[in-house]
């Protein structure tokens, strides 16, 4: 499976949403996460890019990570690289351990630094009260 690396401002064609990373495969496993489950790509609020992992970002760009923030967790937040479908950042959060489009097994341990990507307390809580989970877009 070919593998590229994207650093700003470019982007990998390959996938419908604004993606780069380093040594990224056609699922979105990268040089960081390449388990068989890692096939997820999150989008960052500070620059509207999706990456595969924090380490993604911190490598192709020249800025500080900011966090999906809770009151937009009713938007794409979350590429499934098996089917390449978005979901929102409620739908991610708070359903199972994998996409609910091709039933692609998501990597379990990603619970334990969901902090790192999204807006929820360092224990990697499900979003407040009152982040519903949204339909799911394409």
């Amino acid at each position: 499976m070919a593998r590229r690396t994207t650093r700003a401002p470019a982007t990998d064609a390959r996938f419908p949403v604004p993606l780069r990373g380093i040594d990224v495969d056609a699922e979105t496993r990268c040089a960081h996460w390449e388990d068989r489950v890692d096939v997820i790509a999150l989008r960052f609020a500070c620059c509207d890019t999706y990456y595969p992992c924090f380490s993604c970002h911190e490598a192709a760009t020249d800025h500080e990570v900011v966090q999906w923030p809770a009151d937009r967790f009713d938007e794409p937040a979350v590429l499934c690289g098996g089917c390449r479908t978005t979901l929102t950042a409620a739908a991610y959060l708070s359903g199972g351990d994998a996409c609910p489009h091709c039933g692609a097994a998501f990597n379990l341990g990603c619970r334990e630094h969901r902090h790192l990507y999204f807006e929820v307390s360092a224990d990697g809580a499900e979003p407040p009260d009152g982040a519903e989970q949204s339909p799911d877009s394409s």
